[in-house]
């Protein structure tokens, strides 16, 4: 009798530690806090706000302190966070420097974009910033329209600075960005080089703000970047060549303002282009946060 439940006990323990020990193959890889590496992307799957669960908007503005670089076409992200702030009030706040109960970003936090005065300088800047600003832990840099003229070279020298700050700061969460649409659709080189971004991205489990992916759907989900769309959402409705309707517009015009979506006056594009990135941002803080996305 004593074999037979030692037998049951040993039994039991290994199946134990056998569940333990098994790897979840299906499970995907996430963001559990700034600083931790896993697949993150954020784009057009990514605007539904009420989906994000008001504690991790409020996880977010407790835990991040983020530093954000970008010139005009960047700014349609700060844009859309104001609007969304004047829209929809307290749990949107959102501050230049810490403040309580508001999410802390250093807007124009350091000088240029990931393109000029060159391809290199951005990363200097950024080492320089870390080392006088000890309690930011998320870092994002914008575009302008240097995706458009980058090469295969270039895209690479982005990303090799990319890492090498991840390597020399474990602690901060970097957030790589794709290049905003310039008209030349799904053939053309900015469409190749964000490719290029995204397989880096999604091969190295990295975290990204797919800027061009945002503006190339409207809010229902209709496709636009094979009509030729550019950055201000026009797009060639009908294949002559010529963009003639914009999808933003349209969009705009067929839903009720201040209900379905709110003014707002961003850089080269249409309030709604705006108001979608900053849904998108919002998903993004609150992943850094440690939000599941579920």
């Amino acid at each position: 009798m004593k074999t037979l439940f030692l037998k049951v006990i040993v039994i039991f323990l290994s199946l134990i530690l056998f569940n333990s020990c098994k790897k979840d193959d299906g499970a995907s890889p996430e963001i559990v806090g700034p600083g931790n590496q896993g697949l993150l992307i954020i784009d057009h799957n990514n605007i539904d706000l009420n989906k994000i669960p008001s504690n991790w908007i409020d996880s977010a503005k407790t835990k991040l302190h983020i530093a954000y670089q970008h010139t005009s076409h960047g700014s349609q992200l700060i844009t859309g966070m104001s609007g969304l702030e004047e829209w929809k009030g307290t749990p949107y706040l959102w501050n230049d420097g810490p403040s309580d109960n508001q999410l802390d970003i250093d807007d124009y936090a350091m000088s240029g974009d990931l393109g000029a005065p060159d391809r290199t300088t951005w990363a200097t800047l950024t080492r320089d910033y870390l080392a006088e600003n000890e309690d930011v832990n998320v870092i994002i840099w914008s575009w302008c329209g240097e995706v458009s003229t980058a090469t295969e070279e270039d895209i690479n020298t982005y990303l090799n600075l990319m890492q090498g700050l991840e390597n020399d700061f474990p602690n901060i969460s970097f957030v790589y960005m794709t290049g905003h649409l310039d008209g030349n659709g799904i053939d053309g080189n900015l469409h190749i080089r964000n490719e290029q971004i995204r397989k880096f991205c999604n091969d190295n489990k990295k975290i990204l703000y797919d800027f061009a992916d945002i503006e190339s759907y409207d809010p229902d989900g209709n496709y636009f970047l094979n009509k030729s769309a550019n950055d201000e959402c026009n797009y060639d409705s009908n294949g002559d060549g010529s963009r003639d309707k914009n999808w933003a517009v349209d969009w705009q015009n067929a839903h009720q303002l201040d209900e379905d979506w709110y003014q707002c006056s961003a850089s080269h594009t249409q309030p709604i282009n705006a108001n979608m990135k900053a849904y998108a941002a919002w998903w993004l803080w609150a992943r850094l946060a440690g939000w599941s996305g579920k």
